[in-house]
C-alpha cells in the first residue's frame, strides 16, 4: 500500500553533511550535487554553515575571489534544484551593503527565495566571527539585488511548503540556538513546524551528548521538527576537529543522527510528521498563549515535490508504551512502580486507612495491583497483614491461576481470606430467574458483581481502603464490567496499559523480589489473559482468552496510542500498523481489529465517564478528570467511515 506522504501529512527531509575541503568551492559544490543523487527518494536537503567555502577559511574570507566564487556557486545551485525538483538549503558568505555576512540560502525551483543572515556571532575561545562577519542586525536592507532580482534578506523569512501549508520552514544558524533566546523560538511561535540549523560545531569531549540534548530541547520546547547539519572533518584540523554530527528531532525525540568523524558525505533522512506537530501545538494552551511578537514574518511559498512510500522513514515501534531499550525499560519501570506506589500511599495517608482490600485472581492486572500496595504499606511503615488480599473462586477459576494468587499473598504477608461465589452467584440466578446453563453476558458479569459487593462490604468491615485492578486497556475497550471490577475506591492501574502492565510485573519478579515470589511472578507473566468467568476446559486448563475475543492487546495498545496521544486519523494508524506488524499480522486482520477497536472505544465511554481516582503515569490517560473529555454518547460514525474507504480501496487493490 503507498500513500502520498504529504496527504497523511508527512514531509520528507535530508540532513546532509558533505566531503568538502578548505576553500575549495568547486569541490565543495560538486559535493553537494552528488548528494542530492545519491539521496534518492528526498526532495528538501539541509547542509551545514558555510558549506560552499568551508567554516575554517580564516582570513581568507577577505578575498573577493572566494565570496564571488561562492555566489557563482549559489546561482548554480539554484539552477540545479529546477533541473532535478529539489529544494535545498546551503551555507555561503554573502555580502551584502559593504558587510560580509554568514548566511543560510534558500534554494528551489531555480531561484533563491530568501537568504537569512546569522544572528549571534561566537567570539570567544576557539571562536572569532566578529573578525570577519556581520550580525543580521547590521544589515542596511530587507533584500539582497543579485543579477537584477531583490531577493529577500533577514531574520524574518519562513518557507511555506506548496501543497503543505502546514509546513512552514524557519532558518537559524549555529550559535543562534546555544544563546539564551533563539530565534527557532519566535519562528515557532509565528507557525514554523520544521526548523533548520546549519552548523559547523567542532567537536570536544563531551560535546555530542550536549548538543543531542540541545537539539531535543529545542524542538520539544518548539513543538516542532529540528534539523541540524554539521560540518565535517573536511574542515582545517589547525587547532579543531569537526565531527559532521548531524541529526533531526521532533518533539524531543530523535528520528535519524548520523554517524562521526567521517571524511564521505555523510546523510540522514525522516519522514517529518507535520500532522503531528499541529495537533501538539492545538492542545497546548501555553504554545498557543506566547508571546504576540512573532507578527512581522514574510511567507515565501516554495514548490514541493511530493513522493509516494509504502513505509515511513521515522522509527513506528509495535509496544509505543515499552521502550524497546532493556536499560530505558527497567529505569521506566522504576518510575511508573514509584508513581503508582506514591499515590496509593498518599490515598492512605488521607483517608487515614491502616487496612487495604484487594481481589486477586493470580492475572496479571490484581498481580501488579497487590505488588503496588505492598511497597505502599512498606513506604508508610505499615504492617503488610493490613492487606486484605480476597480470593474468589467462581464457575472459571482454574488452580493454575488460582495457586499463584494465594501462595503470592501468603509470601508477601498479606492476610489472605478465600470467598467461593459459587453459591452466592447460584442464589442471585435463582432470584432473578437466569439458567445457569446459559453462558451470556448475565452470568459473567453476575459474578463480577457479586466479586465487586464482597471486596466493598469487607472494605467497609474492615475500615479498609478497597483497591482497583483494571489497567488503561481494559478501561479503553470498556472490557470491564459495569459497576463491577470497573469500580474501586483507588485504581492504581488505571493509567497503565496491558503490555506495560506484563513488563511491570516481570520487572518487579528481576528487580524488587527473589526466590519463590519471582517465580510466580514469571509464571503470572506466562499465563493467558483471561477474566475466567466461564467454565475451563475439561483438563482444566484456561477456555476463555480475552484476546480471542476482543482482540491482541499489543495491537490495541499500538492504536490506543495513536488515536488518543497523537490523534491520528483510522486509516493512518492502520498505515503504521502495517509497518509496524507487517510479519505478525495481515491486512485483514489489522482492519478488522482497528474497526473492533473504535466500536468498542466510543461505545464504552459510559464506563470511563464515572471511574474512580487513580494517578496518572504516561501521557495517555483517560480519567475523565484528566486528559480525557468525551461525551457517553459520541458517535463513531466518522471514524468507521474512514476505515469503510479504507477497506475498499485495498479490495480495489
Amino acid at each position: 500500500m503507498e500513500i502520498h506522504l504529504s496527504s497523511y501529512g508527512y514531509f520528507r527531509v535530508a540532513v546532509v553533511a558533505p566531503a568538502h575541503r578548505v576553500a575549495d568551492v568547486a569541490f565543495n559544490t560538486e559535493q553537494i550535487r552528488r548528494a542530492v543523487h545519491d539521496a534518492d527518494g528526498c526532495r528538501f536537503f539541509l547542509f551545514p554553515e558555510l558549506c560552499l567555502t568551508a567554516y575554517t577559511c580564516g582570513d581568507l574570507f577577505f578575498q573577493p575571489v572566494l565570496i564571488e566564487a561562492a555566489r557563482q556557486a549559489v546561482m548554480e545551485l539554484a539552477a540545479f534544484t529546477a533541473e532535478h525538483r529539489v529544494t535545498m538549503v546551503i551555507g555561503a558568505p554573502i555580502l551584502q551593503g559593504g558587510r560580509l555576512f554568514n548566511c543560510a540560502v534558500f534554494l528551489s525551483g531555480g531561484r533563491v527565495l530568501g537568504i537569512v543572515p546569522k544572528t549571534y556571532l561566537p567570539n570567544s575561545q576557539e571562536f572569532y566571527e566578529e573578525r570577519w562577519f556581520s550580525s543580521a542586525r547590521d544589515r542596511t536592507s530587507d533584500t539582497l539585488q543579485w543579477d537584477g532580482e531583490a531577493i529577500p534578506f533577514g531574520t524574518d523569512l519562513l518557507f511555506r511548503a506548496e501543497g503543505l501549508p502546514q509546513c512552514l520552514v524557519g532558518l537559524e544558524i549555529c550559535e543562534d540556538v546555544w544563546v539564551a533566546s533563539p530565534p527557532s523560538g519566535r519562528m515557532a511561535v509565528a507557525g514554523a513546524t520544521v526548523l533548520l540549523n546549519l552548523s559547523a560545531s567542532p567537536e570536544l569531549l563531551g560535546k555530542k551528548e550536549y548538543r543531542r540534548a540541545l537539539v531535543e530541547a529545542q524542538s520539544a520546547r518548539c513543538l516542532a521538527a529540528y534539523l541540524y547539519a554539521s560540518a565535517g572533518p573536511g574542515e582545517s584540523s589547525t587547532d579543531l576537529v569537526f565531527s559532521g554530527h548531524s541529526l533531526i528531532a521532533e518533539n524531543g525525540t530523535v528520528l535519524a543522527e548520523s554517524e562521526r568523524f567521517r571524511f564521505d558525505t555523510q546523510w540522514i533522512t525522516a519522514d517529518v510528521d507535520i500532522d503531528r506537530l499541529i495537533n501538539e501545538r492545538l492542545k497546548n494552551n501555553s504554545f498557543g498563549g506566547s508571546s504576540p511578537e512573532a507578527d512581522g514574518f514574510r511567507i515565501i511559498d516554495f514548490p514541493l515535490a511530493d513522493g509516494t512510500c509504502s513505509v515511513v522513514q521515522r522509527p513506528v515501534p509495535a509496544t509505543p508504551f515499552v521502550p524497546p531499550r532493556e536499560e530505558e525499560r527497567a529505569r521506566r519501570c522504576r518510575e511508573i512502580f514509584d508513581i503508582q506506589t506514591t499515590g496509593l500511599a498518599k490515598r492512605l495517608q488521607h483517608t487515614g486507612a491502616a487496612r487495604a482490600v484487594i481481589g486477586i485472581s493470580g492475572g496479571l492486572d490484581s498481580t501488579l495491583a497487590l505488588l503496588v500496595m505492598v511497597k505502599a504499606f512498606d513506604k508508610l511503615g505499615l504492617a503488610r497483614d493490613g492487606i486484605e488480599a480476597i480470593t474468589m473462586p467462581g464457575f472459571g477459576t482454574t488452580d493454575r491461576t488460582r495457586g499463584n494468587a494465594e501462595r503470592l499473598a501468603e509470601l508477601l504477608g498479606c492476610r489472605l481470606r478465600i470467598i467461593p461465589i459459587d453459591q452466592a452467584v447460584r442464589q442471585h440466578f435463582a432470584d432473578i430467574g437466569h439458567d445457569e446453563r446459559v453462558h451470556d453476558i448475565t452470568y459473567e458479569n453476575a459474578q463480577a458483581r457479586e466479586r465487586t459487593q464482597i471486596l466493598m462490604n469487607i472494605a467497609n468491615q474492615t475500615g479498609g481502603l478497597l483497591v482497583g485492578t483494571g489497567d488503561l486497556s481494559e478501561l479503553a475497550l470498556g472490557w470491564c464490567t459495569y459497576n463491577g471490577d470497573h469500580m474501586s475506591m483507588y485504581g492504581v492501574n488505571t493509567g497503565v496499559p496491558k503490555t506495560l502492565v506484563r513488563y511491570l510485573v516481570s520487572w518487579c519478579a528481576e528487580a524488587e523480589f527473589a526466590g519463590e515470589i519471582s517465580s510466580i511472578l514469571h509464571d503470572v507473566c506466562d499465563t493467558p489473559v483471561s477474566p475466567e468467568l466461564l467454565p475451563p476446559h475439561e483438563n482444566g486448563e484456561i477456555k476463555q482468552r480475552t484476546e480471542d475475543k476482543i482482540g491482541p492487546y499489543l495491537l490495541h495498545d499500538f492504536f490506543l496510542y495513536h488515536a488518543v496521544r497523537l490523534q491520528y486519523r483510522p486509516s493512518k494508524i492502520f498505515f503504521l500498523a502495517r509497518q509496524a506488524f507487517a510479519d505478525q499480522f495481515t491486512n485483514g486482520e489489522l482492519l478488522s481489529w482497528l474497526q473492533i477497536f473504535y466500536r468498542r472505544f466510543f461505545s464504552q465511554q459510559f464506563k470511563r465517564s464515572c471511574l474512580p481516582d487513580g494517578p496518572k503515569v504516561g501521557s495517555v490517560v483517560l480519567s475523565p478528570r484528566g486528559d480525557w473529555r468525551m461525551p457517553s454518547d459520541a458517535c463513531a460514525a466518522l471514524w468507521l467511515q474512514d476505515l469503510t474507504q479504507l477497506q475498499e480501496a485495498l479490495s480495489e487493490g
